[in-house]
């Protein structure tokens, strides 16, 4: 019964497609009703709750389809490729975007931790996208987070505690082992990740990251090939890649959006663009499909 309430207070409040906001920071519906074909996008941290619809994204060759029975997770900014194929007026893809802010999810994460008994690290695995199952917590949590939005003080007086507690829901769910990792104690590998996805235009070398967060080379590897699927530098590469396609799909020249994501030769941005999507830049530019939202 509790989704279909929240179906219908989407189907009440947004009134065009894409992104509306709900009156709590960091909470966005969003509604989709045109089919796109999965494209080179980057999720930042954020939980992605479907209830109407299917949406799918796919990370290293693995593909991640979501609907009402499960909400993906990501807790670290990831480079994907993301779409809407099954989106249409007749069946529209409903949902809710729910950013995971940093300070907020740590500070839950220890709170949860120390309540068990004790802060340790936890153990590793991947934890770059995970599907989790609406269970009854996540599901009251985010009925009570979206019913904040017909009166602006509600939101604005309560709306961090009901964040909270989909918060609390969340780390406690079938998502919680990979949002832990990410934002619990020994989270060295979500640091690098951050500090990648925040630097892309500078000149990084492995070396670098290696010695910025600790650890040899060599482990800085292994760890983060066990979270993110990828290698560091494939990480980089990725991460540049969508970043510049989604700057061109946005209108930006090829040579800028190029330059922003720090590539100085645009010879070898356009080489290394074409064998990644299979289209020179240009060619991207006249063929792709702006998404109404990144993730």
């Amino acid at each position: 019964m509790s989704k279909e309430q929240i179906r219908h207070l989407l189907e009440t409040r947004i009134s065009a497609d894409g992104l509306t906001e709900t009156g709590v920071n960091g909470v966005r519906m969003f509604r989709v009703t045109e089919p796109l074909r999965c494209a080179p996008a980057v999720y930042e941290p954020a939980v992605v709750a479907i209830v109407s619809g299917a949406k799918e994204a796919i990370l290293d060759g693995k593909r991640y389809v979501y609907d009402s029975n499960q909400y993906l997770c990501c807790p670290t900014s990831m480079p994907v490729e993301a779409g809407t194929p099954t989106a249409s007026p007749e069946n529209p893809l409903l949902g809710v975007l729910i950013s995971l802010e940093t300070r907020v999810m740590t500070e839950m994460t220890i709170e949860i931790e120390s309540a068990a008994g004790a802060i340790r690290p936890t153990p590793a695995g991947p934890q770059g996208l995970t599907l989790a199952r609406w269970d009854d917590a996540f599901t009251e949590a985010l009925l009570r987070l979206l019913q904040l939005g017909t009166r602006p003080s509600d939101a604005a007086v309560l709306g961090e505690g009901r964040l909270r507690e989909i918060y609390y829901a969340i780390l406690n769910g079938e998502a919680g082992h990979s949002a832990r990792r990410a934002f619990g104690v020994g989270n060295e590998t979500a640091r690098a990740i951050e500090y990648l996805s925040s630097h892309i235009e500078k000149p990084i070398t492995i070396e670098d990251l290696a010695a910025q967060m600790g650890m040899s080379r060599a482990v800085l590897h292994r760890k983060f090939k066990q979270a993110t699927t990828l290698s560091p530098i494939q990480f980089i590469k990725s991460m540049r890649l969508n970043n510049a396609a989604m700057r061109i799909a946005g209108g930006m020249t090829v040579n800028e959006a190029a330059m922003e994501v720090g590539y100085v030769s645009s010879s070898q941005f356009s080489r290394e663009f074409k064998r990644t999507y299979g289209q020179s830049p240009r060619q991207w530019r006249q063929t792709c499909t702006p998404p109404p939202f990144a993730t």
